[in-house]
């Protein structure tokens, strides 16, 4: 089983920074691609941003040269710098893993897919 914590949400002012850390833990082959969602109320979960495991971005245009992810493979842990962040940042953002299934050193030939249990960003105007 797998366990993902997201960590380093809060309330900031418009124009400020946050990064965001995703650990995952358990037993696992590997992880492949890793990813950044988030959910502001009453609206559907959005991909902000993913990479891969050799580290190549996807980034949600919203976020565009203000977001940046990055991964740590050997610590299995994802961040997410948000720069210049405005009231429509504001949301619950959520780490999603892909991953490789089995146990050090052997892969059982299933693929899952982990949520962690999301940290609130707040940005005031």
């Amino acid at each position: 089983q797998v366990q993902l914590v997201e960590s380093g949400g809060g309330l900031v002012q418009g124009g400020g920074s946050l990064r965001l850390s995703c650990v995952a833990s358990g037993t696992f082959y590997s992880i492949n691609a890793m990813g950044w969602y988030r959910q502001a109320p009453g609206e559907q979960r959005e991909l902000v941003a993913v990479a891969s495991r050799n580290g190549s971005a996807t980034y949600a245009e919203s976020v565009k040269g203000r977001f940046t992810i990055s991964r740590d493979n050997a610590r299995n842990t994802m961040y997410l710098q948000m720069n210049s962040l405005k009231p429509e940042d504001t949301a619950a953002y959520f780490c999603n893993a892909e991953v490789l299934e089995g146990g050090r050193g052997y892969y059982v030939g299933r693929t899952g897919y982990y949520w962690g249990q999301g940290t609130q960003v707040t940005v005031s105007s």
